[in-house]
């Protein structure tokens, strides 16, 4: 899910944190008459509470106001302590709770609890964190690409008041610091032999030569002060736009400019000629590290790669009909070619992608509720990526909406390059992006006031990548790609998310090279060169990311076909759903525990 939640915070919101003091020391008296699921809620939400104010952008982007005025320390070892102690404290005061006295709802609560903490555990190893804490910003999940979205007035956070704005000066404080923390952990990475790829630190610089070219009225900070709502005075008007002027002349462009050269003049020349970890000192620990965080599962790199291969050989079966449906009469490899640049293929402008999207979200909602009885109530918008952005950015992605619905969730789609964007595949996209894919699988968690805070708001990619990837395999039910071309454009997207697991594992376990692996993604999809080179770019800043979508999505269907050769006529796809999406991202293991159970009992 990352989607667009700053990679960084994302991590963080994993990170399960100590009982504050005053919890930790309730009277043995008080602690006597509560039961187990009161003392495992109290634990839920003293920990949440705790994560919040060490991790105040996760509070932000909750719409939880408290620590508006805090950007958060990020890199320091006082951090990463805490955050280490945290999560230890947190599994001894669980280990406390006697599972067996919970009821089946606070017992799945316990298990995703345990199972994320463990891993948070295992992955402040100090081996880890030292070949980690020294690689602080990439090209795909670095906070200078995503911060600055943030700031802009057109995010998460409010520029509703007087306060709102100085409060976003103050974040900036932080950020600034931050972005010079990170060249002293680039520096240690030196010394170490532990460094970044000259890809990513390109890729990187060049990011960073964008936003200081854009200057300051340009500038994507400035965005905020270009209007204001009703109620703040002229004078604070003309107050606030010289302050942010500058914030941005005098401190975040002058911290852009020294990252800048140091990684350009010090870092780039060390930095690793090799694509993935397999070419860094200590990126096997890495790499497998990442697969467990990211898929929930202690997965074989090499056993990964051969499941790749057997489903870009499946879906490519599923690709040849179609070709030969549509009537085309030459090789798989030309009518990728065909689909890549015949221009009844190609958007004619932005503006008819935006209609085209609505379009199929009206069809959308229209058969929706064949498949889920529960909707969110948070409003879909469609947006496409903005310009400081989109060079490096995907073809899609979702931004979540607030809990209570007062901000929509974002589905984004890129314009970047528009000739070589494709229209067959924009309904499978939104079935991902949109509904029902990423909007209502975080939706409908975080509006879901009955879960503790760590299952609303937290996750894993497993889960909510291989969620919006199943959404994609209800294209039939939901009446979408009748149209031959858009049905190939979802066999595309899944060849996406099959190639995924061939080049992920390619460029970090078995060495290779970014040419070799865009042309395996041209080779076996209708992809555009452009496309699959952010794909592929991708891959290297993220490693085991791109992973966990088809391993998602896999377990999701394997329990689906379970449940309907079980249940027979007593199957129902809604409540299906219902049990799928009703308590949050779960880890692989703990999902399929639900599911078994809720067979057994619809089995009586």
């Amino acid at each position: 899910m990352k989607k667009t939640l700053l990679a960084l915070l994302a991590a963080s919101s994993m990170l399960v944190p100590a009982i504050p003091a005053a919890a930790q020391n309730a009277t043995p008296a008080a602690a006597a008459i509560q039961s187990e699921g009161e003392k495992l809620r109290a634990l839920f939400h003293a920990s949440d509470e705790a994560n919040l104010k060490r991790n105040p952008l996760s509070a932000l982007f909750r719409g939880d106001m408290r620590y508006a005025d805090q950007f958060g320390d990020y890199l320091s070892d006082a951090y990463l302590k805490g955050e280490a102690d945290a999560a230890r404290a947190d599994i001894a005061a669980l280990d406390a709770i006697d599972r067996a006295k919970l009821n089946a709802t606070d017992q799945v609560a316990y298990d995703v609890f345990k199972a994320d903490t463990d891993r948070t555990i295992r992955s402040f190893d100090p081996q880890l964190v030292a070949l980690n804490i020294v690689r602080p910003i990439d090209h795909f999940t670095g906070i200078h690409v995503q911060y600055p979205t943030l700031a802009s007035g057109q995010s998460v956070a409010p520029f509703k008041t007087v306060a709102d704005y100085e409060n976003n000066l103050k974040r900036h404080k932080g950020y600034i610091a931050y972005l010079d923390a990170a060249i002293t952990r680039f520096k240690q990475g030196q010394k170490s032999g532990v460094v970044q790829s000259k890809l990513t630190i390109e890729n990187v610089i060049g990011q960073l030569d964008t936003q200081i070219a854009q200057g300051v009225e340009g500038s994507t900070f400035y965005g905020p002060v270009k209007s204001f709502p009703e109620g703040i005075s002229a004078a604070d008007q003309a107050r606030l736009k010289a302050e942010y002027a500058a914030t941005i002349r005098d401190g975040i462009i002058p911290a852009y400019t020294r990252l800048r050269d140091y990684l350009r003049n010090d870092y780039l020349p060390v930095a690793h000629d090799g694509l993935g970890l397999s070419h860094m000192k200590g990126g096997d620990i890495v790499y497998r590290s990442q697969i467990e965080q990211l898929t929930t599962l202690p997965l074989d790199p090499a056993e990964v790669h051969q499941l790749g291969l057997r489903e870009v050989a499946r879906i490519k079966s599923e690709m040849e009909a179609i070709k030969t449906k549509v009537g085309f009469k030459g090789t798989l490899k030309e009518f990728f070619d065909f689909i890549r640049t015949d221009k009844q293929f190609q958007p004619a402008s932005a503006e008819a992608l935006v209609e085209g999207y609505q379009a199929i979200g009206k069809k959308v909602d229209e058969r929706i509720r064949t498949l889920f009885a529960v909707l969110p109530k948070t409003p879909l918008e469609i947006r496409p990526v903005e310009p400081y952005r989109e060079k490096n950015a995907s073809g899609g992605s979702y931004t979540q909406g607030a809990p209570d619905g007062s901000r929509p969730g974002i589905f984004y789609f890129n314009t970047y390059d528009l000739p070589s964007r494709s229209t067959p595949g924009m309904e499978t996209l939104y079935l991902h992006e949109g509904a029902p894919g990423h909007h209502f699988q975080i939706s409908l968690a975080q509006e879901n006031e009955a879960l503790p805070a760590f299952m609303r708001f937290g996750g894993n990619t497993a889960f909510v990548e291989g969620w919006a990837l199943y959404a994609e395999t209800l294209w039939k039910e939901l009446g979408m790609e009748t149209d031959p071309y858009q049905r190939f454009g979802g066999l595309n997207d899944e060849m996406l998310r099959a190639m995924r697991l061939v080049v992920d594992t390619g460029i970090h376990a078995k060495g290779w090279t970014r040419d070799q692996s865009i042309q395996y993604m041209l080779d076996n999809s209708a992809q555009g060169r452009t496309d699959a080179t952010s794909e592929v770019e991708r891959y290297a800043a993220w490693p085991g990311q791109a992973l966990a979508y088809k391993i998602g999505q896999l377990k999701f269907s394997e329990l689906r076909a379970r449940a309907e050769k079980a249940l027979g006529d007593r199957f129902d796809i809604r409540e299906f759903h219902e049990q799928v999406l009703s308590t949050g991202a779960l880890p692989m293991t703990v999902l399929e525990a639900k599911i078994d159970r809720w067979i057994a009992s619809k089995k009586g």
